[in-house]
């Protein structure tokens, strides 16, 4: 039971509430670092790669203040206006689908960069890069475009000024209206599964067929695909979570806040802290410039970039850093 997970030892609620908290703050204090040193360096806002990353670590800085702050009024019960709340979902619903969108376009980068080498130079550049996050965040508003528009034509003017706990089971006025979204949420996420199987099947057959200078980069790229597949596991799971607390929120309230808690740590924050772990601290060239900055430039370190293109002038050239 959630109820066994949240005071093991001795733990109350409100101790991990804190513990949230602090696990909040490092998480974007982290983000923040790493899209600071993204735009510090040119050649990472010149490559596809690095762009993707960026987007996603600010859709999940984004959502990660969202919804611990939202975590945190419906633990205090604080009530907020309907049409904020409203809003605040709008924002959260583009941006759950947003990063494992994401996730699919950074694997299909990287089954061009080792599967198609001669061509990645032409496939990948950052003009298709951004028209790539355009075309993501079209999608990821296609569901919650669908469940708005249902609620808009469904709830009287009183709803938008009435004070009620902001979650997304209060936009939800059908029961149809709740299988619909299950369901779309279940395509998007089948369609995603199958990109990234067969990423990872491709880029797995490069692996075997590819010569000893290239394997560590091909295995290396095989390992961000598995990666990138546990971590839409996790978000696909994210969505059966709400079935399950509408359940328990018609039988016990105090027990429903504790079962948001965990499901929040294990298939929300936890899917989003391996962002900074799969393009972050695993890459070489991102990492050293980070230390550097997280440093303050404190120390003396060698810039190496590998962009994984032919063309020269998306390359940076060895550069000593004071």
């Amino acid at each position: 039971m959630a109820s066994d997970v949240f005071y093991y030892k001795g733990c109350t609620l409100s101790d991990v509430v804190l513990i949230v908290q602090v696990l909040i703050a490092i998480f974007l204090f982290v983000n923040s670092l790493m899209i600071f040193t993204f735009f510090k360096k040119a050649a990472f806002f010149t490559n596809t790669r690095y762009i993707f990353f960026a987007h996603t670590l600010l859709c999940d800085s984004i959502f990660l203040a969202l919804t611990d702050a939202l975590l945190v009024m419906s633990y205090s019960r604080a009530p907020m206006k309907g049409g904020l709340c409203i809003f605040l979902v709008i924002i959260l619903e583009n941006l759950t689908i947003a990063t494992p969108l994401t996730l699919t376009a950074m694997s299909l980068e990287r089954y061009v960069a080792i599967c198609m080498p001669l061509r990645h130079s032409e496939l990948s550049t950052p003009m298709r890069a951004i028209y790539s996050i355009l075309l993501i965040q079209a999608l990821s508003s296609v569901i919650w475009i669908i469940m708005i528009s249902i609620l808009f034509s469904a709830v009287s003017l009183r709803f938008y000024t009435n004070p009620l706990i902001c979650s997304l089971e209060q936009m939800i006025v059908f029961a149809w209206q709740g299988h619909l979204s299950s369901a779309l949420y279940q395509l998007y996420f089948l369609v995603m599964s199958l990109v990234i199987a067969f990423t990872y099947v491709k880029i797995m057959v490069a692996a075997r067929a590819a010569s000893s200078e290239r394997k560590t980069s091909t295995n290396k790229g095989l390992r961000t695909v598995i990666l990138h597949g546990f971590q839409l596991l996790l978000c696909l799971i994210q969505f059966l979570c709400p079935l399950i607390e509408s359940i328990v929120m018609k039988i016990n309230m105090n027990l429903f806040i504790e079962l948001r808690y965990f499901d929040y740590i294990c298939f929300i924050l936890a899917p989003r802290c391996l962002c900074p772990l799969v393009y972050g601290l695993r890459d070489k060239d991102f990492m050293v410039v980070l230390k550097y900055y997280a440093l303050f430039g404190c120390s003396k370190i060698v810039f190496v970039f590998n962009m994984d293109k032919p063309n020269p002038k998306w390359r940076k050239k060895i550069t000593a850093v004071r």
